[in-house]
Protein backbone atom coordinates (compact mmCIF):
# COMPACT_ATOMS: atom_id res chain seq x y z
CA UNK A 1 0.00 0.00 0.00
CA UNK A 2 1.43 3.47 -1.35
CA UNK A 3 0.38 7.09 -0.33
CA UNK A 4 1.36 8.73 -3.19
CA UNK A 5 3.73 11.04 -2.08
CA UNK A 6 6.81 10.80 -4.25
CA UNK A 7 10.05 10.11 -2.56
CA UNK A 8 12.17 10.37 -5.19
CA UNK A 9 13.06 10.72 -8.88
CA UNK A 10 14.72 8.04 -10.04
CA UNK A 11 15.86 7.59 -13.49
CA UNK A 12 16.30 4.40 -16.11
CA UNK A 13 19.33 2.63 -16.27
CA UNK A 14 18.35 -0.06 -18.47
CA UNK A 15 15.29 -2.01 -19.91
CA UNK A 16 16.12 -5.92 -20.68
CA UNK A 17 13.78 -8.15 -22.72
CA UNK A 18 13.70 -11.25 -22.28
CA UNK A 19 10.69 -13.82 -23.69
CA UNK A 20 7.85 -11.86 -22.94
CA UNK A 21 8.99 -10.19 -19.02
CA UNK A 22 11.79 -7.74 -18.89
CA UNK A 23 14.05 -6.62 -16.04
CA UNK A 24 13.94 -3.11 -15.30
CA UNK A 25 17.36 -1.32 -13.21
CA UNK A 26 16.27 1.81 -12.10
CA UNK A 27 18.79 4.54 -10.70
CA UNK A 28 17.68 6.23 -6.99
CA UNK A 29 20.15 7.45 -4.42
CA UNK A 30 17.74 7.95 -1.55
CA UNK A 31 15.33 5.15 -1.59
CA UNK A 32 17.78 2.67 -3.15
CA UNK A 33 19.52 2.92 0.22
CA UNK A 34 17.18 1.58 2.20
CA UNK A 35 15.86 -1.49 -0.49
CA UNK A 36 16.37 -5.02 0.09
CA UNK A 37 15.35 -7.81 -2.43
CA UNK A 38 11.92 -9.22 -1.97
CA UNK A 39 11.00 -5.23 -1.19
CA UNK A 40 8.13 -3.61 -2.90
CA UNK A 41 8.31 -0.84 -4.40
CA UNK A 42 6.46 1.83 -6.61
CA UNK A 43 7.61 2.97 -9.84
CA UNK A 44 5.65 5.35 -11.97
CA UNK A 45 2.45 3.96 -9.85
CA UNK A 46 3.15 0.28 -10.45
CA UNK A 47 4.09 -1.71 -7.50
CA UNK A 48 7.04 -3.81 -8.38
CA UNK A 49 9.32 -5.82 -6.13
CA UNK A 50 12.84 -5.53 -5.66
CA UNK A 51 14.90 -8.68 -7.25
CA UNK A 52 18.24 -6.93 -6.72
CA UNK A 53 19.85 -4.20 -5.01
CA UNK A 54 23.08 -2.42 -6.91
CA UNK A 55 25.08 0.73 -6.71
CA UNK A 56 23.19 3.26 -7.04
CA UNK A 57 20.01 1.87 -8.00
CA UNK A 58 17.74 -1.97 -8.03
CA UNK A 59 16.35 -3.89 -10.49
CA UNK A 60 13.07 -5.21 -10.73
CA UNK A 61 10.77 -7.81 -12.71
CA UNK A 62 8.17 -7.16 -15.15
CA UNK A 63 5.55 -9.35 -15.88
CA UNK A 64 3.87 -9.95 -19.13
CA UNK A 65 0.68 -8.27 -17.33
CA UNK A 66 2.79 -5.34 -16.11
CA UNK A 67 4.20 -4.64 -19.72
CA UNK A 68 0.84 -4.79 -21.18
CA UNK A 69 -0.94 -2.71 -18.30
CA UNK A 70 1.85 -0.15 -17.66
CA UNK A 71 3.58 2.69 -19.50
CA UNK A 72 7.08 0.43 -17.78
CA UNK A 73 7.44 -1.68 -21.07
CA UNK A 74 8.14 1.37 -23.52
CA UNK A 75 10.54 3.04 -20.60
CA UNK A 76 13.73 4.57 -21.70
CA UNK A 77 17.19 4.35 -20.48
CA UNK A 78 17.71 8.17 -18.92
CA UNK A 79 13.65 8.72 -18.64
CA UNK A 80 12.44 10.22 -15.50
CA UNK A 81 10.14 8.20 -13.06
CA UNK A 82 8.94 8.51 -9.75
CA UNK A 83 9.58 6.17 -6.47
CA UNK A 84 7.76 5.47 -3.63
CA UNK A 85 8.83 2.77 -0.54
CA UNK A 86 5.47 1.35 1.10
CA UNK A 87 3.17 2.97 4.06
CA UNK A 88 4.98 1.94 6.94
CA UNK A 89 2.63 1.51 9.94
CA UNK A 90 2.86 4.70 12.10
CA UNK A 91 2.93 6.37 8.83
CA UNK A 92 1.35 9.13 8.34
CA UNK A 93 -0.98 9.18 5.58
CA UNK A 94 -0.31 12.34 3.38
CA UNK A 95 -1.77 11.45 0.01
CA UNK A 96 -4.56 8.78 -0.37
CA UNK A 97 -4.87 4.77 -0.43
CA UNK A 98 -2.48 3.84 -3.58
CA UNK A 99 -2.57 0.20 -4.26
CA UNK A 100 0.00 0.32 -6.95
CA UNK A 101 -2.74 -1.54 -9.12
CA UNK A 102 -2.42 0.45 -12.27
CA UNK A 103 -5.76 0.39 -13.87
CA UNK A 104 -5.14 1.94 -17.36
CA UNK A 105 -2.70 4.37 -19.44
CA UNK A 106 -3.60 7.78 -20.06
CA UNK A 107 -1.81 11.02 -21.91
CA UNK A 108 -0.59 14.56 -21.14
CA UNK A 109 -2.88 16.37 -23.03
CA UNK A 110 -1.53 20.24 -21.45
CA UNK A 111 0.12 21.62 -18.72
CA UNK A 112 -0.68 25.55 -18.28
CA UNK A 113 -0.60 28.04 -15.58
CA UNK A 114 -3.37 28.38 -13.03
CA UNK A 115 -3.84 30.25 -10.20
CA UNK A 116 -1.10 29.48 -7.85
CA UNK A 117 0.12 26.37 -10.13
CA UNK A 118 -0.56 24.68 -13.19
CA UNK A 119 -3.62 22.82 -14.46
CA UNK A 120 -2.92 19.71 -16.05
CA UNK A 121 -5.21 17.72 -18.24
CA UNK A 122 -5.11 14.15 -19.03
CA UNK A 123 -6.67 12.25 -21.08
CA UNK A 124 -8.23 8.84 -19.53
CA UNK A 125 -9.70 5.70 -21.39
CA UNK A 126 -13.47 5.83 -21.55
CA UNK A 127 -13.94 2.83 -18.88
CA UNK A 128 -12.26 4.80 -16.15
CA UNK A 129 -14.60 7.56 -16.23
CA UNK A 130 -16.87 6.27 -13.24
CA UNK A 131 -14.64 5.96 -11.11
CA UNK A 132 -13.91 9.65 -11.07
CA UNK A 133 -14.84 12.58 -9.76
CA UNK A 134 -14.91 16.17 -9.00
CA UNK A 135 -12.57 16.53 -5.59
CA UNK A 136 -11.57 12.90 -5.64
CA UNK A 137 -8.28 11.57 -5.95
CA UNK A 138 -6.64 9.72 -8.35
CA UNK A 139 -3.08 8.54 -8.97
CA UNK A 140 -0.91 10.11 -12.04
CA UNK A 141 1.96 8.11 -12.16
CA UNK A 142 1.90 7.40 -8.98
CA UNK A 143 1.30 10.79 -7.85
CA UNK A 144 -1.48 11.43 -5.48
CA UNK A 145 -3.42 14.20 -7.52
CA UNK A 146 -7.16 16.03 -6.77
CA UNK A 147 -9.47 16.01 -9.89
CA UNK A 148 -10.23 19.88 -10.11
CA UNK A 149 -12.53 19.09 -13.45
CA UNK A 150 -14.38 16.43 -15.77
CA UNK A 151 -14.85 16.46 -18.94
CA UNK A 152 -15.34 13.35 -21.93
CA UNK A 153 -12.01 10.80 -21.77
CA UNK A 154 -10.22 13.49 -19.60
CA UNK A 155 -10.04 15.41 -16.34
CA UNK A 156 -7.79 18.25 -15.24
CA UNK A 157 -5.49 18.25 -11.70
CA UNK A 158 -4.48 21.39 -9.93
CA UNK A 159 -0.61 21.23 -9.60
CA UNK A 160 1.01 23.16 -7.15
CA UNK A 161 4.68 24.37 -8.02
CA UNK A 162 6.53 21.89 -5.09
CA UNK A 163 4.64 18.72 -7.09
CA UNK A 164 5.62 20.02 -10.29
CA UNK A 165 9.24 20.31 -8.99
CA UNK A 166 9.60 16.56 -7.03
CA UNK A 167 7.62 14.25 -9.57
CA UNK A 168 7.95 14.00 -13.29
CA UNK A 169 5.18 15.80 -14.32
CA UNK A 170 7.45 18.93 -14.47
CA UNK A 171 9.43 17.17 -17.12
CA UNK A 172 7.29 15.18 -19.36
CA UNK A 173 6.51 16.21 -22.67
CA UNK A 174 3.02 16.51 -23.99
CA UNK A 175 1.47 13.66 -25.25
CA UNK A 176 3.61 11.25 -22.84
CA UNK A 177 1.49 8.19 -21.75
CA UNK A 178 1.07 8.20 -17.68
CA UNK A 179 0.22 5.35 -15.44
CA UNK A 180 -3.79 5.47 -13.66
CA UNK A 181 -4.99 4.60 -10.61
CA UNK A 182 -8.66 4.86 -9.75
CA UNK A 183 -9.28 5.60 -5.80
CA UNK A 184 -10.15 1.93 -4.43
CA UNK A 185 -13.30 3.20 -2.66
CA UNK A 186 -15.61 3.98 -6.06
CA UNK A 187 -14.13 0.21 -6.88
CA UNK A 188 -16.01 -1.35 -4.16
CA UNK A 189 -19.22 0.67 -4.36
CA UNK A 190 -19.77 -0.88 -7.70
CA UNK A 191 -19.04 -4.05 -6.80
CA UNK A 192 -21.52 -3.59 -3.98
CA UNK A 193 -23.75 -3.05 -6.33
CA UNK A 194 -22.94 -5.39 -8.90
CA UNK A 195 -23.51 -8.45 -6.03
CA UNK A 196 -27.03 -6.67 -5.80
CA UNK A 197 -25.99 -5.89 -1.95
CA UNK A 198 -27.44 -2.31 -2.11
CA UNK A 199 -31.13 -2.06 -1.80
CA UNK A 200 -33.66 0.54 -1.50
CA UNK A 201 -35.25 -1.54 1.33
CA UNK A 202 -35.68 0.25 4.63
CA UNK A 203 -32.99 -0.83 6.90
CA UNK A 204 -35.17 -0.64 9.79
CA UNK A 205 -32.45 1.84 11.54
CA UNK A 206 -34.49 4.17 13.28
CA UNK A 207 -33.77 6.78 15.85
CA UNK A 208 -36.03 5.15 18.37
CA UNK A 209 -33.95 2.10 17.72
CA UNK A 210 -30.63 3.89 17.95
CA UNK A 211 -31.69 5.46 21.57
CA UNK A 212 -33.28 2.17 22.68
CA UNK A 213 -29.83 0.61 22.18
CA UNK A 214 -28.07 3.44 24.17
CA UNK A 215 -26.49 4.44 21.23
CA UNK A 216 -27.88 8.10 20.47
CA UNK A 217 -29.07 10.52 23.10
CA UNK A 218 -30.66 13.61 22.27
Amino acid sequence: MFTGIIEEIGRVRSLRKQAGSAILGIEARLVAAELNPGDSIAVNGACLTVTAREKGGFSCDLSPETIQRTTLGAARKGMAVNLERPLSLGSRLGGHFVQGHVDGVGRLVSRAPGGDGWAVTIECPAELERYLVSKGSVAVDGISLTIAALEENAFTVAVIPFTLKMTNLGSMEIGSAVNLEADILGKYVERFFQLGLASNKPSGLSAAYLREQGFWKP
